[in-house]
């Protein structure tokens, strides 16, 4: 593992259902599946699709659209529920799936596939799922610590599933339990008490340690705030998919795998497994951050990625 310390016209569809001040006068519109996707996107060729995590919205890879887009085709969008897109109705799921298949759709129906694929966190996820399962239109995946807790137990984990994984990987085990203890499971309960601000911050202590969170800039907490109806959807709701190691094992695209010097344990396991399973990977910790290392060393996640795409070499 490696240690690495101009306006575009606007799309033809209208920008219906989205708050107008909280778009970039430069963001296009696309209709995905009865939904209107924002997105941006900088440079020509190769196209590299940017999918942001939970509480974020496209604003997250601002450092990363210039850079990669000055050799790439670099696309940054909302995914549905998140800033300047229409937000999710009270008392709405918000399922994994419906991401994979508005992500699907929205290479298709901007022309950007075979596409490389870059994910933080829930984003990062959603671009594994999409390699399972459109492999045709994923040209290789950068990975920023997806949270595959279904790969290990249920969500939320049944006791009977902890106890297995006690045996068979206690370091996971206490991560994934501690998550649950000190973040995921207060975050709940604060949503259902109405305690809105408590929850992020609980929720954001536990993804990104307290360390960080106390660094980030109020402009990056309030881009927190404009997304946290789509956190509490996806908290309250059915949980994530299931996954197998098979799943894993079938991803066949060359992956890179990037994790934060100081991401929280949780992740750090998580991303281990996934290194072993995935027969074409490789994997890079980025200094100096933690699970938000687009933004905390933009520089060095823009190094990682443009030496992992020109290792590849162009697309055929």
């Amino acid at each position: 593992m490696t240690t690495i310390d101009d306006n575009l016209p606007s799309h033809d569809v209208p920008n219906a259902g989205v708050a107008p001040a909280s778009a970039p006068d430069d963001a296009r519109m696309a209709v995905v599946r009865g939904a209107r996707l924002a997105y941006r996107e900088r440079g020509q060729g190769e196209p590299v699709v940017f999918v942001h995590g939970s509480l974020s919205d496209m604003r997250m890879w601002e450092q990363q659209l210039p850079r990669v887009g000055a050799s790439y085709r670099a696309i940054a969008y909302s995914r549905r529920y998140a800033r300047p897109n229409e937000d999710i109705a009270p008392g709405i799921d918000d399922p994994l799936s419906v991401h994979v298949d508005d992500l699907i759709a929205f290479l298709r129906a901007i022309d950007a596939f075979p596409a490389h694929l870059v994910g933080s966190s829930f984003g990062a996820f959603v671009c594994l799922v999409t390699a399972m399962r459109a492999p045709d239109l994923v040209a290789s995946v950068v990975l920023q610590e997806p949270p595959v807790l279904s790969l290990f137990v249920s969500t939320p984990p049944r006791p009977a599933e902890l106890f297995r994984l006690f045996v068979r990987r206690p370091r996971l085990a206490l991560a994934i339990v501690g998550f649950g203890a000190t973040a995921a499971g207060p975050a709940q309960s604060a949503f259902r008490r109405g305690d809105d601000d408590r929850a992020m911050q609980l929720f954001l202590h536990g993804a990104l340690g307290k360390d960080a969170y106390g660094r980030l800039p109020d402009l990056r907490k309030q881009q927190f705030r404009d997304n946290i109806r789509a956190l509490e959807a996806q908290l309250l709701g059915a949980g994530f998919p299931p996954l197998r190691d098979d799943d894993i094992r079938g991803v066949r695209t060359k992956a890179l795998l990037m994790t934060g010097e100081h991401s929280p344990r949780v992740f750090l396991r998580m991303t281990d497994r996934l290194e072993e399973l995935m027969p074409n990977a490789e994997r890079v910790s980025i200094a100096s951050a933690s699970h938000l290392m687009a933004e905390e060393n933009a520089a060095a996640v823009n190094e990682a990625i443009l030496g992992f795409l020109g290792r590849r070499g162009p697309t055929s």
